[in-house]
């Protein structure tokens, strides 16, 4: 794959021509947390007719975990927590997981989820089971290997969420004046176009599934003013990864560890089948059930308005505490600890 060409200067500058006589008021969602952060690095928002907008939307999955799940995490003893990175600086109602590691909570950074497998034979583990579709597969691999290895101090925390519930909730919601979505690549790699009919079928919205470089966005952006024009409709802009029925593998692997159910979203509340947990066949390796964790939706920390950004209300510098107290050395709410949040992503390249 020539990657350069989808960094074509040029194509991309015609593109942003052509957008510059786009009259009609334009507000589109970037559900992709990897999109907000590639529209900032890449300067698009800042080159866009002031007609169209861009906000963000519920694609970080660290962002959209309520605090409960910290403060439950912070709370357990003689046990190892396995989890990716960006999850232990969130704040909780404790603290953080890197705060609690400090006073000799045993935390351990992994980079893949068998890595928590390996801890797992000397340790009692749990693995922190955060994200969309994209990494879901991998986690659900891990119990089945688990089961394999027969291990018994192997335990996973199911918090997964999934996409196409968290739209729907949004545009119930009809309070946030969305005209069209930039729709997220990596998971619609695993989901695949179909999942997103009923946004036109059910809400008349139209979506573009796009990929990450500065062409895919612009293109995807053009698209979505051609279909204010003429009708709305679900596109695959990114066929170089995205089929229209996506994985049938990695979701069948869901499926056999993994079932929905209802599932709390920081700033969304509680959204019905949002969730995955695990399966009773499994359930020897449900840490919810070995340690009785239970999950609730929580609220942000007094001024923080992460929720809201996450639903499109409003962009990053409007909330009180963006850039004056809540910074990536010093962050308040999660927007502004993960490498997709939306705050982060203002903050490194927007202001």
């Amino acid at each position: 794959m020539d990657w350069k060409k989808f960094r074509n200067p040029q194509l991309i500058a015609d593109i942003l021509q052509l957008l510059q006589s786009h009259q009609q008021p334009l507000r589109l969602m970037e559900v992709c947390g990897t999109h907000t952060m590639a529209i900032g690095h890449w300067g698009i928002r800042k080159l866009l007719p002031a007609t169209i907008s861009l906000i963000s939307g519920p694609g970080c999955p660290v962002c959209v975990t309520p605090t409960s799940l910290i403060d439950a995490l912070i709370e357990l003893k003689s046990v190892t927590i396995a989890t990716f990175g960006d999850l232990i600086r969130v704040p909780g109602n404790y603290g953080s997981l890197e705060l609690a590691r400090a006073r000799g909570l045993q935390v351990k950074v992994i980079y893949s989820p068998l890595e928590a497998l390996e801890l797992a034979e000397k340790r009692e583990v749990i693995l922190v089971g955060i994200g969309f579709e994209t990494t879901i597969p991998g986690m659900a691999q891990t119990l089945i290997e688990a089961r394999r290895r027969n291990l018994k101090n192997f335990s996973l925390l199911p918090a997964f969420k999934t996409i196409p519930p968290a739209l729907r909730a949004l545009l119930k919601e009809n309070d946030v004046q969305i005209d069209g979505f930039l729709l997220p690549g990596h998971v619609s790699v695993i989901i695949g176009l179909e999942s997103y009919r009923f946004m036109t079928q059910e809400f008349g919205i139209g979506g573009i599934i796009t990929g990450f470089e500065p062409l895919d966005i612009v293109t995807a952006i053009y698209h979505l003013a051609l279909q204010q024009e003429n009708s709305p409709r679900i596109e695959n802009e990114y066929r170089r990864c995205v089929s229209d029925r996506g994985n049938r593998i990695a979701r069948d692997l869901m499926e056999q560890v993994l079932e929905v159910q209802d599932a709390p979203w920081r700033g969304l509340g509680w959204i019905p089948g949002s969730g995955l947990g695990i399966r009773a066949e499994f359930a020897e390796f449900d840490a919810s059930r070995k340690y009785g964790i239970t999950l609730a939706a929580g609220n942000d920390p007094p001024g923080c308005r992460c929720g809201d950004v996450l639903k499109g209300k409003i962009i990053p510098p409007e909330c009180p505490l963006f850039a004056r107290v809540c910074q990536p050395e010093n962050p308040i709410g999660p927007c502004m600890v993960s490498s997709e949040g939306s705050c982060a992503a203002y903050y490194k390249y927007e202001q």
